[in-house]
């Protein structure tokens, strides 16, 4: 079977868990291809592509906005082709399922069929910082899901993720953010502490950020997916609105894994649910 995945990752969550379940469909004697969703990536030739797994990190409960760009791009499928979602999420709230419902819905206008969605919790990119610990037990959880879900892949099962309109109507409010985050990234800012490495400029999948004398400038494209803030080695970056929520520096998923005592009290029942359940 060939597999093809596309995926849209700002600070490496959603390019992680999409490349380890891959990997694990390779092992599995699949044919296996990942794509970023970028605005400097290839197109993928979707023409013999048996299955497509699409991945994006949720933003306010919603998949990002050029995910959804990218979907309504995709020619029509010649075939009823098979897809899976996979999104990550720095918590583990239902309230995540509701952003599948724009995905599904411009999918099933293209010809394809969602088969199932599957969601892996991995640490914060803004809000606040987990500890390396439960950042560590975060990419457990999704290691032991894993291999579970590349089987349900493999053997094509068809599973239903369903949203009330609680979710519904929470979902389509903050779908404001796709409108409001190009005016908002336009306000982004550096300290005098950048140093012009231009590494927020490399690793922007929305090429937004240029260097002008030494220094980023930001532009009108910014969907905030917080790779420029998260990334910058020096802490640098200012993103206006959100800076009282900025997370930088890359985690340490090396650390002992945290124990339940020191799960964070921030959606903590949550977050021990999802860890019991891929620990069973």
């Amino acid at each position: 079977m060939r597999i093809v995945c596309c995926y849209f990752s700002g600070t490496g969550n959603t390019k992680l868990a999409c490349g380890e379940l891959l990997k694990k469909l390779e092992e599995m004697g699949h044919s296996a291809v990942l794509f970023p969703i970028r605005k400097d990536a290839e197109r993928p030739n979707l023409s013999d592509c048996d299955c497509l797994i699409i991945g994006y990190p949720v933003h306010g409960f919603n998949a990002p906005a050029p995910v959804l760009k990218f979907l309504k791009s995709l020619d029509k499928a010649q075939k009823k082709t098979p897809c899976y979602l996979v999104r990550t999420s720095g918590e583990p709230l239902k309230l995540n399922n509701a952003s599948g419902i724009s995905p599904k819905r411009i999918l099933k206008k293209k010809g394809y069929v969602v088969y199932g969605e599957f969601h892996y919790v991995l640490p914060y990119n803004i809000i606040f910082r987990h500890s390396d610990g439960m950042a560590a037990r975060m990419k457990l959880g999704m290691e032991l899901r894993i291999p579970i879900d590349a089987e349900k892949i493999a053997h094509m099962q068809q599973f239903r993720v369903k949203n009330g309109p609680i979710r519904r109507f929470v979902s389509f409010a903050c779908r404001i953010e796709h409108v409001a985050m190009p005016a908002i990234g336009k306000h982004y800012k550096v300290t005098e502490k950048c140093i012009g490495c231009g590494k927020c400029e490399s690793v922007c999948p929305q090429k937004n950020i240029h260097l002008c004398d030494g220094k980023p400038t930001f532009g009108k494209s910014c969907v905030g997916c917080m790779g420029c803030a998260f990334s910058c080695p020096e802490d640098a970056i200012r993103p206006a609105l959100f800076n009282g929520w900025k997370v930088n520096g890359a985690y340490s998923f090396d650390a002992p894994p945290a124990t339940d005592d020191e799960v964070c009290n921030y959606c903590r029942r949550a977050y021990l649910r999802y860890f019991h359940e891929g620990e069973k």
